[in-house]
Formats: structure tokens, C-alpha cells, sequence
């Protein structure tokens, strides 16, 4: 009779801990959420949100902004390789009346990824402007599933990537012009370039997610979490078993 009590005792221990193990397994691995909260840079009253799943260097990016100048395009990037926070317009040293994308650089870092909107990401798309969204209307909304390179995704979990949107219009005009020239590229104005809008991308939290992402994160954790759960279920069909077959020995042993 305990020979044949062990066999089953033994069975549900076996059968629980593969979901334990998968359990812990799991939460290292899968894609990772990201959300960025976009604070006016330059006194440009423009805000937004980005949110960005990672999966492996596979990035799905959307990006809300509002505030823009309508009718023109505006250049957007993962930047890193710096604090990974967004600068006050104090920085601004040079007393042009702008802060620049390279006096925000020590902040957020240089260019990683450029959003374009189709071709190349890559930091040489900086300044593509016929491939960024344009703000029709005086907002846009981006989404796109693109490839990051390794040192972004490493951005990303260290807490140093930062999104940045570019392009202001300082002087009222209804265009990218001025006499001040972008320290980007001379052939510019320093409105086409200038940074209007920034936000860190930190780990997104449950529940606070736009409705656009909000299914891409909770895809991301759902699953995790489920099987946190059944890692903890296994854990207690284990103790319930072991403490079952006590005390049915026990039993035995007190009618023998």
C-alpha cells in the first residue's frame, strides 16, 4: 500500500515541475514593453506619447504627437549613448534662442534609429525629411515594425534611450525658415531640426498604456504573468501532495 502511494505522490511532483521550471524560464525571455511621454522642448507646446515593444532587436513603435507644425515634416529618433533623460531649455548656451538637437545631445545622445516612415532606419536617415511623418493638421500618428541594431536594444533594458522629435516653428511663419541656419546641416534653418518634444523610454507600466499599445504590452506580460500563476499552482499541488502522503502514513501507521 505505501509502494503504491509513492508511485502517485511522485507522478504530480513530476508533472508540476516542468511548469515551475517554465515559469522561470519564461520570465526572461519574450518582448518587452517600453513608453515614452513627450515634454515640450523649445517652448514648442508640442506632447505625445511613443510606445515601443522590443522583441529581440525587432522593434513595433507607435507614436502620437500633437502641437506640430501642420503641413511639415517632422524627423524623429531613438537616440542613446547619454543619460537617457531630456534636457531643459537651459541648455540652450549659445543665446540663439533655440536649443539644438547638439546641445540636447549630452542629454539624450546621438542618433540610434531614425522613425522613418518606409527604407532605411538607420542613424544616415537622420535628416530624411521626405521619409518622416508629416503633421497634417498639426498632429500625427506613427506605427511601424522595424529592426533595431543590437546597441539600441541594449539602450533600451539599460534605461539610456530617449525618443526626440524634431521641427519648429519659432517665428509664427507657417514654415521652416529664419536666418538661423541648423547646426545639423547649413543648407537647413535650425527650425527644421531644432527638437520639439522628448521623453525617456522606460519600462511601461500595466495600465497606463495608450489604447493603440495597450494590447501590445499587455501581449508582452499577459502571458508571463499567466504562467507566474502556474509556476505558484504547481508549487502548491506539490506541497499538497507531499503533505497528503504524510499524513496518510501516519494513519497506517497508527492502525498497524
Amino acid at each position: 500500500m505505501r509502494k503504491a502511494l509513492a508511485l502517485p505522490t511522485i507522478a504530480i511532483a513530476a508533472a508540476a515541475f516542468p511548469l515551475m521550471a517554465m515559469s522561470t524560464a519564461s520570465a526572461h525571455e519574450g518582448a518587452s514593453s517600453y513608453q515614452a511621454d513627450l515634454g515640450t522642448l523649445n517652448q514648442s507646446g508640442v506632447t505625445g506619447t511613443g510606445m515601443v515593444t522590443l522583441d529581440g532587436n525587432t522593434a513595433t513603435v507607435m507614436i502620437e504627437a500633437t502641437g506640430l507644425l501642420a503641413g511639415a515634416p517632422h524627423a524623429q529618433h531613438f537616440h542613446i549613448g547619454a543619460q537617457g533623460t531630456c534636457p531643459t531649455d537651459a541648455a540652450n548656451k549659445d543665446g540663439d534662442a533655440f536649443l539644438s538637437t547638439t546641445e540636447g545631445a549630452p542629454f539624450y545622445g546621438e542618433i540610434g534609429t531614425s522613425l522613418t516612415l518606409t527604407g532605411d532606419t538607420s542613424p544616415d536617415s537622420g535628416l530624411a525629411v521626405d521619409r518622416f511623418p508629416t503633421a497634417e493638421g498639426g498632429s500625427f500618428t506613427y506605427n511601424r515594425t522595424l529592426e533595431v541594431t543590437e546597441d539600441v536594444h541594449k539602450a533600451f533594458e539599460a534605461g539610456t534611450a530617449v525618443l526626440v522629435v524634431h521641427g519648429f516653428d519659432q517665428n509664427g511663419s507657417g514654415t521652416y525658415d529664419g536666418d538661423v541656419k541648423s547646426d545639423l546641416d547649413p543648407t537647413l534653418p535650425q527650425e527644421a531640426t531644432a527638437p520639439v518634444a522628448c521623453g525617456a523610454l522606460n519600462t511601461a507600466q500595466m495600465g497606463t498604456a495608450p489604447s493603440g499599445g495597450a494590447e501590445t504590452g499587455a501581449g508582452s506580460t499577459a502571458g508571463i504573468e499567466n504562467q507566474g500563476a502556474i509556476g505558484v499552482g504547481a508549487l502548491a499541488a506539490v506541497g499538497a501532495a507531499a503533505a497528503g502522503a504524510v499524513a496518510y502514513r501516519r494513519r497506517q501507521a497508527d492502525q498497524a
